[in-house]
């Protein structure tokens, strides 16, 4: 996986955390995995199809996902509400639309699926050409993971080299 496709998927989780939740973040632990991915707690899942392709999931421990909420909606949240769902999602929303406007800018091409809740306790499994990176932001309000598995569709580069 290269590098220039994954910071600013970084950049955008940093600049996003730092703002909803008020708090500054630090990124902690960093893996590569091959393995299935098991969520942690409420996860949103983006596809991205077209010149980069792939995966990221977001995924929040229940307290953390409610103190997202309540910081989106500058009210106390309680784990069980859906708008702790729908904040997962708008989450991911934020930090892709933040990543594809600098991938845009790079000239990439590609389509960005509306997020879904993860709910598989299965998770999603890499492909064999495509690892996933896994993230852990620590913030005050608890850990946020964003899995990434991304890679060049060599199918759209070859058309576009024609």
């Amino acid at each position: 996986m290269k590098m220039e496709l994954i910071q600013p998927f970084i950049n955008a989780a940093d600049a996003v955390l730092a703002q909803g939740l008020k708090a500054p973040m630090a990124v902690g632990h960093l893996s590569m995995e091959e393995e299935t991915y098991r969520r942690k707690g409420i996860a949103a899942l983006v596809w991205l199809t077209g010149d980069i392709e792939g995966r990221i999931i977001f995924d929040l421990d229940p307290p953390t996902a409610a103190k997202v909420a309540s910081g989106f909606a500058g009210m106390e949240v309680s784990e069980t509400d859906d708008m702790v769902r729908e904040a997962v999602c708008e989450l991911a929303n934020q930090v892709i639309g933040n990543a594809v406007a600098t991938l845009n800018d790079q000239g990439f091409q590609f389509r960005v699926h509306p997020p879904v809740l993860h709910t598989s306790e299965h998770g999603s499994k890499s492909t064999e050409d495509t690892e996933a990176l896994v993230l852990c932001f620590e913030t005050a309000s608890g850990n946020v993971f964003m899995n990434i598995a991304l890679r060049y569709n060599a199918t759209q580069s070859q058309a576009a080299a024609v």
